[in-house]
């Protein structure tokens, strides 16, 4: 009997010491739950961050896209098929810098906002082959501007379906 006396101080160290151990790891592991949850939380914030920029930027593109403000980035006095390639180049150029976007927008918008690229381009050349020899770019800029209206306002639609869709993700 004495030989059990002597471990009863241990045995009752260990009575207390295994709740205390099953608390202290229950509590552990909840804190590593938690962490990873608000690790979670904002990742998933940072990533809306980065649609909201993304839409924000496609949207700006396309703002700068408008024949109304195409047609007052370049000097008056090119020639017409001057102020084509410029303006091409140019929209090509921000396209490019902004495509990476592309990763944070649906795919039925970055489409939409393609075709509306496509079809400016596009538009400022029919314009040019529907004008006879003797045009200005003055002239030039009103056909194209012209054109645009009587158009589908297909960049503004592109504009307000990116609207939405921010209102449907966010």
């Amino acid at each position: 009997m004495a030989s059990f006396s002597e471990y009863l101080p241990y045995a009752f160290a260990l009575i207390i010491a295994i709740p205390f151990l099953v608390l202290l790891r229950q509590f552990v592991h909840s804190y590593i739950n938690l962490k990873n949850q608000e690790i979670k939380l904002l990742s998933v914030k940072s990533n809306s961050e980065n649609k909201a920029q993304a839409y924000e930027r496609m949207t700006l593109f396309l703002e700068r896209i408008k024949p109304s403000n195409l047609i007052q980035r370049f000097d008056k006095d090119l020639a017409i098929h001057e102020f084509i390639f410029l303006t091409e180049k140019t929209i090509n150029e921000e396209f490019e810098y902004n495509s990476s976007q592309q990763l944070y927008l649906g795919k039925n918008s970055w489409q939409n906002i393609i075709d509306s690229k496509l079809a400016l381009i596009d538009l400022l050349h029919k314009t040019y082959e529907g004008l006879g020899s003797n045009a200005n770019l003055e002239e030039f800029k009103t056909i194209f501007i012209v054109n645009y209206m009587n158009d589908d306002d297909y960049i503004s639609a592109t504009i307000e379906d990116l609207r939405r869709e921010i209102l449907i993700v966010a």
